[in-house]
C-alpha cells in the first residue's frame, strides 16, 4: 500500500486518460484528494469524474474541460450542470449501489474517506455506491482522516484492496442544519398533524425537512430509516423523541445510508452502536420498507402537476435535484402497514410570482400511480384512491390563491381539448 504525502499529493498517477473516478459524496467527500483532482485532470488527461451531492468547495474552479457524471445535480453540482459539464444519469438511488457492485456502472478508480480505530477501517459518513464501487475499482485511494467518526456498520475488512491512503487531520465537510422561515414550518405544522406516535420516518434535507423535524418534538417513540442522517435527527435522538422502539425492522437502531451534518452528527456516530450506516440494498429496499409498520416518507420536490406527478429534478428547465431516493421511499411507505409517503414544496418560488402547483411537470420524477400525499404551506391534498378530477381540485385547493385561477383554467381548457 503505497503512503502519500497531503502536502505533495499526485494523483495523475493513479489516472488514466478515459477513466471513470467516483468521489465520496457530502460529509463522506475525502476533500484532500477531491482537492487534488483539477492539477491530476491538467497532467493525466481526459478523464470522467462521478459525483453524489457537493457541498464542499472542491469543485468551484475546475477547468472547463473537466467533465463530470452524477446521479443529479445536487448541491453544488448544479453549477456544474449550468455549466455544462454534467451528465445527469436518470437512476433510481438505490439502483446506483446494485450497478457499481455488478460492474454493470463502471468505475476505475476510488476516492473515498475512511476512519481508522484499532487497526482497522470504516467507510466513514457513508455506507453508500461509492463503497459498492470500490470493491470492483482498478484503483482505491484512501484520505484516512483522524477527525472523521467511528460509523457502525460500514466498517471494511481485507474484501476492499486499498492502493494508496493519504493521513489526514480536518474536520470533515459540514452540513449545518438549516434555518427554516416561516413558510417552512407553515408546511412542517401539517405534516408533523399527519404523523402518528411510533411512526418509523424517512426524510431528506434542506428547510422544509429540518423544519419538520422541529415539529415533531411533541411525539413520542419515532424510529429513523432514512437515507440520511444529520444534526437534527441528533438532537431528537438526545432529547428521546426518536427512540426506534417501536420499529418492526431493526428495532433499537437508527438506520442511514449517508451523513448529511455537522459536528453534532459526527459526535453522536462516533463509536455508537446504536446508530448504523448501512448499504442502499437495505435502507431504499422496497422489501425493508414495507415490512416496517408505519413508515412515513417525507420527501421535498421543485413542482407537482394537477394529475399528481412530481418533478424533483428540474427548475426552470436547468437540473437542480434528482431522483434520488423518492420512488423508493414512496413506493416502499405505501406498501407499509399504515404507512405514508407525502411529498412537500412550497407553493410559489420565493418570489411568489411562479406556482409550483402546475398543469404539467418539466420533469416526471414520480408517477401519477405512485402519488400518496402533498403538503404546501396552504395545506394538505390527500391524493392516493381519489379520481384524476378529485386530485386536481385537492392540489389547486393547496396552490398559492393568486395562481388558484390560472389552474383551473388550465383544467377547463384541457377538458375542452
Amino acid at each position: 500500500m503505497n503512503r502519500l504525502d497531503a502536502a505533495t499529493l499526485d494523483l495523475a498517477g493513479f489516472i488514466r486518460p478515459g477513466d471513470r473516478v467516483v468521489v465520496g459524496q457530502v460529509s463522506a467527500e475525502p476533500q484532500t484528494l477531491a482537492e487534488a483532482l483539477p492539477a491530476a485532470f491538467a497532467a493525466a488527461g481526459p478523464f470522467e469524474t462521478f459525483l453524489g451531492t457537493v457541498v464542499s468547495g472542491s469543485f468551484d474552479t475546475v477547468p472547463a474541460e473537466m467533465r463530470f457524471a452524477g446521479y443529479g445535480a445536487m448541491g453544488k453540482v448544479s453549477r456544474l450542470a449550468r455549466r455544462g459539464q454534467l451528465d445527469v444519469w436518470p437512476l433510481h438511488y438505490g439502483a446506483l449501489e446494485a450497478g457499481f457492485a455488478s460492474g454493470a456502472i463502471r468505475a476505475d478508480v476510488v476516492l473515498i474517506q475512511l476512519a481508522r480505530r484499532r487497526g482497522g477501517f470504516c467507510a466513514t459518513l457513508a455506507n453508500d455506491y461509492v463503497l459498492a464501487a470500490a470493491r470492483r475499482a482498478r484503483c482505491v485511494i484512501a484520505e484516512v482522516n483522524a477527525r472523521a467518526p467511528w460509523c457502525a456498520g460500514a466498517e471494511i475488512g481485507a474484501e476492499l484492496r486499498i492502493d494508496a491512503i493519504v493521513e489526514t487531520d480536518r474536520e470533515p465537510v459540514s452540513v449545518p442544519a438549516a434555518v427554516p422561515g416561516e413558510t417552512e414550518r407553515a408546511i412542517a405544522r401539517h405534516i408533523a398533524a399527519l404523523v402518528p406516535d411510533g411512526a418509523t420516518i424517512q426524510i431528506g434535507i434542506g428547510a422544509i425537512p429540518d423544519a419538520v423535524l422541529d415539529g415533531l418534538g411533541q411525539h413520542r417513540e419515532l424510529g429513523i430509516h432514512s437515507g440520511v442522517f444529520g444534526d437534527r435527527m441528533a438532537g431528537l435522538l438526545a432529547s428521546g423523541v426518536f427512540t426506534n422502539a417501536r420499529k418492526s425492522v431493526d428495532a433499537g437502531l437508527t438506520v442511514a445510508n449517508v451523513v448529511v451534518g455537522s459536528r453534532p452528527a459526527f459526535e453522536a456516530l462516533d463509536g455508537n452502536a446504536a446508530i448504523r450506516l448501512a448499504p442502499a440494498a437495505h435502507t431504499h429496499s422496497h422489501s425493508v420498507l414495507a415490512r416496517q409498520e408505519r413508515m412515513v416518507a417525507i420527501n421535498a420536490a421543485m413542482e407537482v402537476d394537477l394529475s399528481g406527478q412530481v418533478n424533483a429534478e428540474l427548475a426552470d428547465g436547468s437540473p437542480v435535484g434528482g431522483a434520488g431516493g423518492l420512488c423508493d421511499f414512496t413506493r416502499g411507505a405505501a406498501a407499509s402497514k399504515g404507512g405514508r409517503a407525502i411529498v412537500a414544496l412550497r407553493a410559489t418560488d420565493r418570489t411568489g410570482q411562479i406556482s409550483r402547483i402546475v398543469p404539467r411537470v418539466q420533469a416526471v420524477t414520480l408517477a401519477r400511480t405512485d402519488i400518496d400525499t402533498v403538503v404546501t404551506e396552504y395545506g394538505v391534498a390527500e391524493l392516493r384512491h381519489r379520481s384524476a378530477a378529485e386530485r386536481a381540485r385537492a392540489l389547486i385547493a393547496i396552490a398559492a390563491p393568486r395562481h388558484r385561477e390560472t389552474l383551473e383554467r388550465s383544467l377547463t381548457e384541457r377538458a375542452a381539448a
